[in-house]
């Protein structure tokens, strides 16, 4: 049997490689690597995936969202509320920018930003939310947007984990990343789809917004050497425009999949009292970019241990919320405190997923987590 790995690139790559080879070769006798056409090319395919009307195409998730909140023209101070229990670029941006992070609590069940926590945390300064779709689940948008629509505030969905997940919104499903003002994504390589190397998305279907984050992109212009407003160098390589192309087609293969992983991993645990395994509200489709399980008793540390011994891979994502972390520590944090967050942060243990996982290697994982808790 092939060696258990928490993500396998290299396995996923000998399907598309030929594929990915004849795409190099055609960009390498161009020599077209700095905005050539596969850039514009995928970025049309990824509007026509999402159902949006808007995709701008940068070099990586992290300056996705920064561009996004340069694109709302926030006054310096002014505060972003998201969840600690998070990847750090989320608040970085925040802090890169002058803004003020706000760290909410998440639900239990989803890990997404719990709504009764946002709503107590927004002040006369809080301007926008930033909702984390993380591990591949969509965040609860419907009562978001009616708070966000109450409030006057501005929704940046941080998508890097979900893209391909579906929700529905007024009876039908989209995507995520297309609901709120503005939605980002990153193509890490890890990502449910991922370039070889850096690159990330804006998405909006707001035409203004459109514009200005297409100048910020690319310096603040649109014309060469005309700069109508202060921008960054944020451009996603045509190679790696190549390979987003080809495994896009591939997404929802990708995706189901892993849906597919996931299924056979909560069956096999679902007579395991110690563990709680994925929640998926009947109205959200989960992409799992994360297989996360919640580990009671306090044995998550001992249970993790016990898989690197056998050389199976497993992940803490993330053991120090972001409100614990040194640069974050003095900024505001819900009134109602942050106990999941609290709690979650000793509880959570990923498991290998990816596309290529085998019925060999789902027994294996699943009979070592069995075996230690029996």
């Amino acid at each position: 049997m092939s060696e258990i790995r928490m993500v396998d690139l290299v396995g996923q790559y000998q399907e598309i490689k030929e594929e990915l080879r004849e795409a190099f070769d055609s960009i390498l006798d161009n020599a077209s690597f700095i905005n050539g056409s596969e850039v514009k090319d995928f970025a049309k395919e990824f509007e026509e995936y999402l159902g949006v009307k808007h995709v701008i195409p940068c070099a990586n998730g992290t300056d996705a969202l920064q561009i996004a909140l340069m694109a709302l023209n926030l006054a310096p101070g002014s505060e972003v509320i998201c969840p600690s229990f998070t990847f750090v670029a989320t608040a970085e941006v925040i802090s890169l920018l002058g803004l003020k992070p706000v760290f909410v609590d998440v639900n239990p069940d989803t890990f997404n930003l719990d709504l009764e926590s946002v709503e107590a945390s927004i002040s006369r300064d809080t301007k926008v939310i930033i909702p984390v779709h993380l591990y591949g689940l969509p965040v609860d948008m419907e009562p978001l947007l009616q708070l966000a629509k109450e409030k006057g505030l501005k929704i940046v969905e941080d998508t890097a984990q979900g893209i391909g997940a579906d929700i529905q919104i007024d009876g039908s499903y989209r995507k995520v990343g297309t609901i709120g003002d503005i939605g980002c994504t990153s193509f890490f390589p890890s990502k449910n789809l991922g370039a070889y190397g850096d690159g990330g998305a804006i998405m909006t279907n707001d035409d203004q917004l459109a514009d200005k984050m297409r100048k910020i992109v690319n310096h603040g212009m649109e014309k060469r050497y005309y700069h109508e407003l202060v921008g960054v160098n944020s451009r996603l390589d045509t190679l790696q425009a190549a390979v987003l192309r080809i495994k896009l087609r591939k997404l929802d293969t990708y995706n189901s999949n892993r849906n597919s992983a996931a299924e056979f991993y909560t069956e096999a645990f679902s007579q395991v009292e110690e563990l709680i395994c994925p929640t998926i509200p009947s109205d959200r489709k989960h992409v799992f970019h994360q297989y996360t399980l919640r580990v009671k008793n306090g044995k998550r540390d001992a249970l993790k241990q016990y898989m690197d011994d056998l050389g199976i891979p497993a992940m803490v994502y993330y053991p120090v919320p972001l409100h614990e972390q040194q640069p974050y520590r003095r900024e505001r944090i819900s009134p109602h405190g942050l106990p999941v967050t609290r709690t979650l942060k000793d509880e959570v243990i990923s498991l290998p997923m990816h596309t290529e996982l085998t019925a060999s290697h789902l027994n294996e994982i699943t009979q070592a987590v069995i075996k230690f808790f029996n």
